[in-house]
């Protein structure tokens, strides 16, 4: 018997078996979430396909993380309904939804900066090696199997022994996306990815979100930013003070439309215009014209 054979494997990715281009892997139907009297979402649909990207963006306060924990399992919704893989579920835990291939990358990454990188990697689901209770850590086999799971990713790590405190914040952000990949994620959510970055790394992380696009997953990417969603989103679901504002498939939506629907559209024009009136206001009226 080889070492590998010796291996205790969590299941990687393989343990779901893959989708199909184009399948509906989530959809959720007039969902809502109601915490008593008070409504965090209201009335909101879209779809999860494999290959794409759904574009989930707002403003604070739009209900984007309500929306997040429903998905990921953290919490159930009060209204609608919600399809996983053709069946109809209520989420109980986050740990079902990553039964069901849900996985989901937190703005504040679960990393130990001080540890390797293959060590974080692994970390929660270390391979073993050994029989019976007298088991040890198979830290070769995490180690060419962290490297080989990053380079199919496109991320080229010089060493993956380096502590992942060293990584910039995009590079760690693509290092979660890869281990998402690696343990059998379907379905990919990405919290906020490029909130806290400059205009490279954001750059660095989209190419690893259209990575995990073009490998088959169907990648949920919340952002305020439409000009990183616009490049690497196919479909486009915009959100408000919890209800939704639309859901339009890339075809359907300009980037300049887009922009215009998450800036108000009208309420951003009689803004401008309310500026406009001041002379200390004209230059920063000016200034949002541009932008737009």
């Amino acid at each position: 018997m080889t070492d590998l054979d010796k291996t205790d494997r969590t299941p990687p990715a393989g343990g779901h078996a893959r989708s199909h281009q184009g399948e509906a892997l989530v959809e959720v139907r007039a969902i809502g979430k109601r915490y008593g009297n008070i409504i965090a979402l209201s009335d909101v649909s879209t779809v999860v396909r494999a290959g794409e990207v759904t574009c989930v963006l707002g403003d604070n306060g739009a209900g984007k993380s309500t929306f997040i924990k429903i998905l990921a399992g953290a919490h159930s919704h009060s209204d609608g309904t919600m399809v996983v893989a053709g069946e109809e579920k209520e989420l109980s835990s986050p740990r079902e939804a990553l039964d069901l291939g849900i996985a989901t990358v937190y703005q504040d990454l679960a990393v130990v900066s001080l540890m390797p990188v293959w060590r974080n990697f692994f970390l929660g689901s270390e391979l073993t090696r050994g029989f019976g209770p007298i088991k040890r850590l198979d830290i070769p086999a995490m180690k060419k199997i962290a490297k080989a799971e990053l380079a199919a990713m496109g991320i080229d790590l010089r060493d993956v022994d380096q502590p992942i405190g060293t990584l910039s914040g995009g590079e760690r952000q693509c290092v979660a996306i890869a281990r998402a990949v690696y343990f059998g994620a379907k379905v990919l959510i990405l919290d906020e990815p490029t909130a806290a970055l400059g205009v490279k790394q954001s750059g660095v992380v989209l190419k690893y979100i259209a990575a995990a696009r073009d490998r088959g997953l169907g990648v949920v990417f919340i952002t305020h930013n439409p000009h990183h969603a616009y490049p690497v989103g196919d479909r486009f679901l915009i959100l408000r003070r919890g209800k939704s504002m639309g859901d339009f498939p890339k075809a359907e939506l300009a980037l300049d439309d887009l922009v215009s629907m998450m800036a108000g559209g009208a309420e951003l024009a009689s803004l401008v215009h309310e500026l406009e009136r001041s002379e200390a206001g004209a230059d920063i009226a000016a200034e949002m014209q541009v932008e737009q």
